[in-house]
């Protein structure tokens, strides 16, 4: 349900660190959340993104959520595929439907994230 190999923001963010770079989208429960994507807001290339603030926007038929970096630094690439087909989220939450690469301004950063266990906990807990 939650990969072991991504840090978590209790924002509902994830992000997969190689080396200097973090691939971050949203988690399942949040597209679950979410419902039916029909749009999102992408970030602009090159725009710094700061740990714990909004990233971009995503509209989905229920409500209009904010994506909220889970770490600090300079967008190196959006994944252009969601413009026209956002519910790529929804399918692959994981996988295709990534939203942003980032270059890390501080990878020490990761630290103050939540493992997988931890972030299970933390929806299981919103879950009741």
């Amino acid at each position: 349900m939650h990969p072991q190999d991504l840090r978590y923001h209790k924002e509902h963010t994830w992000i997969r660190i190689s080396g200097n770079k973090g691939t971050i989208g949203i988690t399942d429960y949040a597209q679950d959340a979410l419902g039916d994507i029909v749009y999102i807001d992408l970030p602009e290339v090159d725009s710094p993104v700061e740990a714990g603030t909004e990233m971009s926007e995503i509209e989905s038929t229920k409500s209009t959520s904010s994506v909220i970096s889970p770490m600090s630094g300079r967008v190196l690439e959006v994944n252009e595929e969601l413009s026209e087909t956002p519910e790529i989220i929804n399918d692959d939450p994981y996988g295709k439907g990534w939203i942003a690469v980032i270059e890390l301004d501080n990878p020490a950063e990761a630290d103050d994230l939540l493992d997988a266990n931890d972030y299970r906990k933390l929806v299981d807990e919103e879950s009741k």
